[in-house]
This record gives C-alpha cells, structure tokens and sequence, in this order.
C-alpha cells in the first residue's frame, strides 16, 4: 500500500491516548491509525507495552482511558460487534485438548452462527494450507505445540475477520510451518484483511510489514516504512535490527523531550 493510498484507505484500527497502568504505566497515552488492508508490525523491547496494547484491543483488559476503533466500530462502547470483525491469537495457543482440529474449527464456526457448509469448505480449506491434513483427526491434546498454534490460527480466521492480531504467531514453528503461516497471513491481506503483529523476530517484520510501529515505555516512539525509520533513527544501519536498536537506545531521551 502507497503512503498515498494508505492516507485515503478507512482505518482498521485507531487508537487514541489509550492508557492501562498496572503497578506502574504499561502503556502510556498511545495512539496510532492502521489503515485497512495494511501488515503492520508493533516491535518494542520485552516491557514495552505490546501485549498490554494488544489485549485491550481484542477486549481482554479495560483501558484507563482512551479509545479504539476497530473498523470504526467503538470497541468500549460496542464490544460485541468489534469483536465479530477481528481475531486474536495469543503467544500461546488457546484450544480445546479433547478436540480434533476439524471438530475444533467446526466448534468455532458455530459460535459465530457461520452456514454449516461454508464452516466446513472454510475449515477444510485452511486444515489443507496450514500443513494440517494428516492431523486434522488427532485430539488437539496429542499434537505439538507448533501445530496446535496452527490450529488456532485456523480458529482464528474461519470467520474471516477484518482485522487480526497476531501476538508472537511464529513461536514454536518450524522453518517449514513458519513459511505456511506468512503464506496465510499475506493472502489474507492481499483480500483486503489487515494484520497486526508483534514479532522478536525483526526479519519477519522486515520482509512482511509495509509499515512498523516501534514502542518503547508504553509509548509510540517511532513509526513508517523501512526506509522512513531508517532516517528517523539518525543511524547508518541498512537493516531493521540496527535501525531497532538506535531507536530504542533513543527512546528515553525522546520520550524526555516531549514531556519537556
């Protein structure tokens, strides 16, 4: 998506001077726009503030203060509705152990009241192409952890959603299954879906992301293309890590002069 383009695009996701404390601020007066159709990366150092984020857009922590918008939908104010248009996967998968992935896929679909045989051409379509075939009639109990965070991708997207946040999605993946779940991801946006995703692996956000978002103390220090923050950095580094790092070791002294 051009910068152009992106200007014009609805936002999928508006944040604003969104809040959450626990002992001390988690996140701290965040906003940020993600534009429909749009791979966005949230990269920040372990205590930045992403998953505080991302859980308070999926519904699962209350802000302080603040708003989000999913697809202009008030996620505080309509909860339900903004939950029907997206989907989260967590770090680690959430899943019924006694299921198998079909049953758990066809499970999932009838939550969200989906036509019986849509659900299964649905659900089989994504069992084919997450590399699932030969386990689909396993109890999800038996399977290991790279394959059941596959099957709560699949959960995840069976309703096509919107919008989908992706918390660490490659944790526990092989080279092989890592390279079926970015295949999923960037055909999702390429229909139009947009994805959020936190990552320790800055290569992914590299060669994924059209745009990355850098947080650091629960606050957005940095955000654009590759080349963008590159020359927000001040740094000479020619990759996301280097460019990453100046960042982050800036952030205090940014984060400064702004309360100045």
């Amino acid at each position: 998506m051009t910068q152009a383009a992106a200007s014009a695009s609805p936002s999928a996701l508006r944040l604003a001077d969104l809040r959450k404390s626990f002992i001390h601020p988690a996140v701290d007066g965040l906003s940020l726009t993600i534009h429909q159709g749009e791979f966005y990366a949230l990269l920040g150092p372990n205590g930045a503030g992403k998953t505080t984020t991302l859980r308070m857009v999926a519904g699962l922590l209350k802000p302080d203060r603040g708003s989000i918008s999913i697809c202009g939908i008030d996620a505080l104010a309509d909860p339900v509705d903004a939950k029907r248009v997206m989907a989260w996967v967590p770090d680690e998968p959430l899943i019924y152990d006694k299921l198998d992935p079909m049953e758990y896929l066809e499970f999932v679909a009838g939550l969200w009241a989906m036509d019986a045989v849509k659900a299964e051409r649905q659900a089989r379509k994504l069992i084919s192409i997450l590399g699932l075939d030969s386990q689909a009639t396993t109890r999800c109990g038996g399977l290991s952890k790279g394959m059941r965070q596959k099957v709560a991708l699949a959960g995840a997207l069976i309703h096509e959603p919107k919008l989908i946040i992706l918390d660490e999605p490659l944790t526990g993946l092989d080279a092989g299954s890592a390279r079926q779940v970015k295949a999923v991801l960037k055909e999702r946006v390429a229909d139009g879906a947009t994805v959020i995703m936190t990552t320790h692996i800055l290569e992914v956000a590299e060669r994924m992301a059209e745009r990355i978002g850098v947080i650091a103390h629960g606050r957005l220090i940095a955000e654009g293309t590759l080349s963008e923050l590159s020359a927000k950095s001040g740094s000479d580094g020619t990759n996301l890590e280097e460019i990453f790092l100046s960042l982050v070791a800036k952030a205090p002294l940014a984060l400064e002069s702004a309360a100045a």
